[in-house]
């Protein structure tokens, strides 16, 4: 099944609540602070303790819908890491 025949129903978005970001259904927790907590918890589990609202369907939504904002060119990557504000 590709991204264009994926339904991402868990995501949402209102202009009133989180300043119009993407959200899982519409929780107060972005598309965006759902990758950062990814990141942050390796362990899905650990993650599942933290919060335990966020389902797996509501982590694979969020991946899909972040992966369709990449585009497939080439970045050069510096040996050291930076943060982008």
């Amino acid at each position: 099944m590709g991204i264009t025949s994926t339904r991402l129903n868990r995501i949402t978005s209102n202009p009133k609540r989180m300043n119009g970001q993407p959200c899982i259904r519409n929780l107060r927790l972005t598309v965006r602070r759902v990758i950062e907590l990814l990141a942050t918890y390796p362990d899905r589990e650990e993650l599942h303790r933290e919060f335990p609202e966020l389902e797996d369907e509501d982590i694979r939504q969020a991946l899909i819908f972040a992966s369709s904002y990449l585009d497939d060119r080439i970045i050069e990557i510096s040996d050291h890491y930076e943060t982008v504000a």
